[in-house]
């Protein structure tokens, strides 16, 4: 077999690269691996993304506690020191790094190449001059942030998640453009490091793939904070390094004065350096085009994450990647399939969502009821002071599914992230809510809201006619 022939080859080594390449090269596959650079191994999400964000989130989440700990006769003295909270940063990457590096991939047998990959044919790639091909080969080149393209852009200090993390210090008025998840957490903890942060959004509502029904605590929450929101607005201009224009919903336009922007206004693909059409790869509306497998119009070239122009999460990758494994080694093809997935915004208070959303399960005209409770009423919510929290699920009532499975829902509440997961396993597994409401849960775990909202489900079904048989049964066993 020709030297530079590999069973498999992934390009890009971010979250799916480094799940779908070590766990070939453990099952005992020749796998190559290439990346644009020792430091683009981890990708995304190590460099610029979910490492970074939530250290970041961490620390401001520390500080947000020590004013908070005043009230109880706590002195707090000095400033916030985003220059601290960056090096903090700095040092979870590091320690997370010693294992995404190219000296630990070739230590693990992975066959390593940094350079800007392209394909030169069907089943072949070159970089650094060098031609490699294989059975397979797995695009994972990620995605990067969507840049702002107004007038007058070159004039401000400009930041998005590819640079907020690489800096000595910030200035104390930022304007944050973007209402989805990154720059809602970005808006917050910025804000926690004692710094003016208005949020211009385009839209009504903040998460506007999330329900209003929980997005509208959170924003509140945010509010009340001393974050400001100005929503359906566009941002048509920079008049200087510090004054915006912006024109409302009503047409009329606003000036905003401010220091520094952010802007988390979205992802975008970066195709053209792959030559694709080299591969005979089709592309539309700069979209590589794929199949349910995760498969391009090239039946050996596959993609997974970002790049597949689906959902843009770091498990969105690693599911990918589990997918092709799968379909690389069993006759039995998995297709993707994402009723079954799951988000976290991770805000002070966090949403978490997962499962079939409301406005699909009616398209789908799906039998469904909905559970819904606040946390007014349960006890450790009480005592963490989160009374606020609230807690929505889609349950089926038959036909298209079983009776009592857990379809979707969504959670806001301190780390509802970590709460929700055994409602995430339910709906993953098709269990029934029995096995919820019969669970025993140590008092006052926070995962009881879970067993409380079912409860009410059993409620509703117990029907007069249910309540005289309980009677009768009373009388006769009891």
């Amino acid at each position: 077999m020709a030297k530079n022939y590999y069973d498999i080859i992934v390009i890009g080594a971010g979250s799916g690269g480094l799940s779908v390449g070590l766990t070939m090269n453990k099952f005992g596959f020749k796998v190559l691996m290439l990346a644009k650079s020792d430091k683009d191994i981890g990708g995304d999400c190590l460099n610029d993304g979910c490492v970074p964000s939530k250290a970041f989130i961490h620390v401001s989440r520390l500080l947000h506690n020590a004013k908070q700990a005043t009230a109880f006769g706590l002195t707090i003295n000095g400033n916030p020191d985003i220059g601290k909270g960056i090096e903090y940063v700095y040092s979870k990457q590091e320690l997370i790094r010693k294992h995404e590096n190219a000296k630990w991939l070739e230590e693990q047998g992975v066959t390593v190449e940094l350079g800007e990959a392209k394909f030169s044919g069907k089943n072949e790639v070159e970089i650094n001059g060098k031609k490699y091909s294989a059975k397979n080969i797995v695009i994972t080149t990620g995605s990067r942030p969507r840049k702002l393209n107004v007038p007058g852009v070159e004039l401000v200090k400009y930041y998005d998640n590819e640079s907020i993390f690489y800096v000595d210090s910030l200035p104390d008025n930022i304007l944050v453009v973007g209402g989805g998840p990154i720059g809602i957490e970005i808006a917050q903890a910025l804000r926690r490091f004692d710094k003016k942060v208005t949020v211009v959004h385009h839209g009504q509502n903040i998460l506007e793939h999330d329900d209003k029904r929980v997005t509208s605590i959170l924003l509140k929450q945010l509010q009340q904070e001393g974050i400001e929101f100005i929503f359906s607005a566009t941002l048509q201009s920079f008049t200087s390094a510090q004054e915006a224009v912006v024109k409302l919903k009503d047409n009329t336009t606003k000036n905003l004065f401010f220091e520094a922007v952010f802007v988390g206004i979205g992802r975008e693909l970066l195709l053209e350096p792959l030559q694709l059409q080299n591969a005979g790869i089709e592309v539309r509306e700069n979209k590589i085009v794929v199949d349910d497998h995760l498969r391009t119009t090239n039946k050996n070239i596959f993609v997974c994450g970002d790049i597949a122009g689906n959902l843009a999460f770091s498990h969105a990758a690693e599911f990918h990647a589990r997918i092709l494994v799968n379909n690389f080694l069993s006759p039995i093809k998995k297709k993707l399939n994402n009723d079954h997935f799951s988000w976290v915004t991770f805000t002070d208070p966090e949403i978490a969502t997962f499962g079939i959303n409301e406005k699909e399960l009616k398209k789908r005209k799906i039998n469904y009821e909905t559970l819904e409770t606040d946390f007014s009423h349960d006890d450790r919510a009480v005592v963490d002071n989160y009374q606020y929290g609230k807690v929505i699920l889609f349950i089926s009532k038959g036909k298209f599914y079983k009776k009592g499975r857990v379809l979707g829902g969504t959670m806001i509440a301190p780390h509802a992230g970590e709460v929700i997961q055994e409602l995430i396993l339910a709906n993953t597994q098709k269990l029934s809510v029995d096995a919820i409401f019969n669970k025993i849960y140590p008092y006052p775990v926070s995962s009881r809201i879970n067993q409380g909202v079912i409860t009410q489900l059993k409620e509703k079904q117990l029907t007069n006619k249910i309540k005289k048989l309980l009677q009768w049964a009373y009388k006769l066993f009891g």
